[in-house]
């Protein structure tokens, strides 16, 4: 390696830990401004507004003008002899200054993560990169979104496959959406506190899933359901947030629900949430519409963690216990937080996925 290349690797470790401590997009380890950036000022970046216009494929892809963003897939399987199995990959994107260069002045930094989750273990993988190097990146047609070796991609946003690998997992499947991209909000518009922080929030809640799990006992052959999340924006929350418990949740009847509680320092939330039909049509859930309500509490990783949940909708007479298929399935990463599969009984049944952050 010549000096030059050397000095800007070694110039650019240091906006690289400072990203990392801003990629709270994840997680919440809670700071004085919300979640590292997440409740602060945009600071220069571009902040959504009312009526989004959305354009795809492109809007599949980065929008490097907006400081965070991520691409969040998790995924509900079963084996062949019936053990329930949770899946999950991410790849977040973070924006340290709100200026467009490539190379290594990139101001774009990438996280991944990867994950299994069984009845009894829970495998966790993180990765790093820089922007502008060709290390990580997302592109939106043929869509293929990557950090190192780890992929997703295919010829559509409806057609894809994802593989990713820790140090004793791995997992190789392939997606097919069975129905409509679902926009959360006021048309992707999603208000995340009674100040009117948002994001633009839309998923792919109907892939059908096939592939292979390989775990330390060996490969396992998995079929399931699996929902794609794409947010972003620069300040999503307001900085007396503290925490959040989201909630995806698909029933056996063929609806689905996404549900989100944002946690308040002086104990109070906001909730929102998305009632999804068997056909893809909507109904938004405001402030209050949607409920979840702890039940009881796991002791993981040093935190105490809810990990049953009382879940109501009333206009849709909706009323669910949430169990987490395995109540230790904790990210312990660089801002750790829970994330797993649960089951859903009560007036529906169905199973879903279940992420907590801001919990120490």
């Amino acid at each position: 390696m010549n000096a030059d290349p050397a000095r800007r690797l070694l110039a650019g470790l240091r906006p690289l830990l400072a990203a990392v401590l801003a990629l709270v997009v994840c997680s919440g380890t809670a700071v004085a401004q919300g979640f590292a950036g997440l409740g602060s000022d945009a600071d220069g970046f571009a902040i959504p507004a009312p009526d989004p216009s959305f354009a795809f494929p492109a809007d599949h892809g980065p929008h490097p003008d907006y400081r965070i963003e991520w691409w969040y897939l998790t995924a509900n399987m079963t084996g062949p002899d019936g053990t329930a199995y949770g899946l999950q990959w991410t790849l977040f994107r973070s924006a340290i200054a709100p200026v467009a260069t490539d190379g290594w002045d990139s101001p774009q930094v990438w996280l991944g993560h990867a994950a299994v989750t069984t009845p009894d273990d829970h495998f966790a993988a993180e990765r790093f990169a820089r922007g502008g190097i060709g290390q990580a990146g997302v592109r939106a047609e043929p869509f293929e979104a990557w950090i190192d070796e780890w992929q997703m991609s295919g010829p559509s946003f409806d057609n894809l496959r994802l593989r990713a690998a820790g140090d004793v997992f791995a997992y190789d499947v392939a997606l097919s959406a069975q129905g409509p991209l679902v926009f959360h909000g006021d048309g992707g518009y999603s208000v995340k506190s009674a100040q009117g922080q948002a994001s633009y929030y839309y998923s792919q809640p109907f892939f059908d899933l096939e592939g292979t799990l390989t775990l330390p006992g060996g490969e396992i052959a998995v079929t399931g359901t699996a929902w794609l999340d794409r947010e972003w924006s620069s300040q999503p929350l307001a900085a007396n947030q503290t925490g959040w418990d989201w909630f995806s949740l698909s029933f056996d009847g063929g609806e689905k629900l996404m549900g989100f509680r944002l946690r308040e320092a002086a104990g109070g939330s906001f909730t929102s949430g998305t009632w999804i039909a068997a056909d893809g049509s909507t109904s938004a859930l405001p402030d209050g519409a949607f409920t979840a309500e702890p039940l009881a509490e796991t002791d993981v990783a040093g935190r105490t963690v809810p990990t049953r949940w009382r879940v109501t909708v009333p206009d849709r007479a909706l009323d669910v216990t949430v169990d987490a298929v395995n109540p230790r399935a904790f990210m312990d990463v660089s801002v750790p937080y829970w994330e797993g599969p649960v089951s859903v009984s009560g007036s529906h049944a169905g199973r879903g996925y279940l992420e907590m952050t801001g919990y120490e």
